[in-house]
């Protein structure tokens, strides 16, 4: 399979949500949509991919498994304090997802928003680099594979499936990701854990060095696929260096070669946390640093928006008394305060509501 270029979020209108082109995804477009009608009725998981500008169910069998070439959103429903059910809306952009399907996630996420009230907490995900907040949707692991709506989707049976290598690595914040690699032994390293799925047989790969919390989710995620196709795979588990590891192995990866060094995995450069305050009281939109460091969420304004970037994730707070100018502008300043300061334009960005908090945002504050 030929991939497209890596999605460059600077090239897609998600940076415009709130901006007029949302006026098509407001509360009458939104009351049309067939799919919101199931939605936020009761707790739980609900996954919808874009399929040629339209929202299309995801398989509750593939839930946590998302392909690099597409778009999601993802709705997560629970109870608070009170009867109501309190929303977090999540699109998740693939690698190599197309522009189109980049915005129409983005503007469906406004219209499901508009639809439940406009409480919701929005995240703008981004494959690879995805929030714990999501993973935790998924018992703090995602399957993420080649592929997508364009080359069709279909279940296989074992002895046709076509073999693939799975990458099992966490990072420094110990989340744990399952990532679809290059079929080829160059793909392999001391450091992390792999699980080559050929149908009938999965092979699990422990590297010398890899850690604990990865052997288990490669065990756990090998004994799935075992258990989706009726027990009939068999599992074969061994580390690098071992001396009895099968020549099948070598074979499917085109030959028996050097296995790469231990490399760590971290989020990136340590982000002291910051505040800044997005505001038109004087006139025009003026973005300013408020705090940093040590942030107390006292210096939140209910007649303003607030950015708090905490590194690994970025939020939004849009005051209950900010204007419309402002609230619109938000997001365009969160995106475009990443990439004019070198950081990684894929940062998870949120966008949350005064009054609908959640624990991530308020832990964040000092006092």
């Amino acid at each position: 399979m030929i991939k497209q270029s890596k999605i460059n979020i600077a090239d897609t209108n998600v940076a415009l949500i709130g901006s007029d082109l949302d006026k098509k995804c407001r509360l009458e477009k939104a009351q049309l949509e067939e799919q919101w009608k199931v939605a936020g009725k009761k707790e739980g998981v609900l996954i919808w991919r874009i399929e040629n500008f339209k929202v299309v169910p995801w398989p509750t069998a593939e839930y946590g498994k998302f392909y690099d070439g597409d778009s999601y959103i993802v709705l997560h429903s629970q109870k608070t304090g009170s009867a109501n059910l309190k929303h977090d809306i999540y699109f998740l952009l693939g690698t190599y997802t197309s522009q189109d399907e980049a915005g129409t996630a983005a503007y469906k996420t406004v219209e499901l928003d508009d639809y439940l009230g406009g409480l919701p907490v929005q995240h703008r995900e981004v494959m690879d680099y995805e929030s714990q907040s999501f993973l935790n949707l998924f018992g703090g692991t995602i399957f993420l594979l080649s592929g997508g709506v364009d080359s069709g989707f279909n279940h296989v049976k074992p002895e046709e499936y076509k073999p693939r290598l799975l990458w099992i690595v966490s990072d420094e914040r110990k989340k744990v990701r399952v990532e679809q690699v290059a079929l080829a032994t160059k793909s392999l390293n001391t450091g992390d854990c792999f699980l080559l799925d050929a149908g009938l047989v999965i092979y699990q790969f422990n590297g010398s060095k890899s850690q604990g919390s990865e052997r288990i989710k490669a065990s756990q995620l090998a004994t799935q696929i075992k258990d989706e196709r009726k027990g009939l795979p068999k599992v074969q588990v061994f580390t690098d260096g071992d001396s009895d590891i099968p020549d099948e192995f070598w074979k499917l990866l085109g030959g028996k070669g050097p296995i790469g060094s231990f490399v760590h995995h971290d989020d990136g450069p340590k982000i002291e946390k910051t505040l800044f305050k997005l505001s038109d009281a004087s006139g025009k939109l003026i973005f300013s640093q408020v705090a940093k460091g040590k942030i107390s969420k006292k210096s939140l304004d209910t007649n303003d928006v607030f950015i708090l970037d905490l590194g690994y994730e970025v939020f939004i707070w849009v005051g209950l008394k900010s204007n419309a100018n402002e609230k619109k502008s938000a997001f365009k300043f969160a995106t475009d305060y990443l990439q004019q300061n070198g950081r990684n334009q894929y940062t998870p960005v949120s966008r949350i509501m005064e009054s609908g908090e959640n624990e991530v945002f308020n832990g964040s504050f000092d006092n």
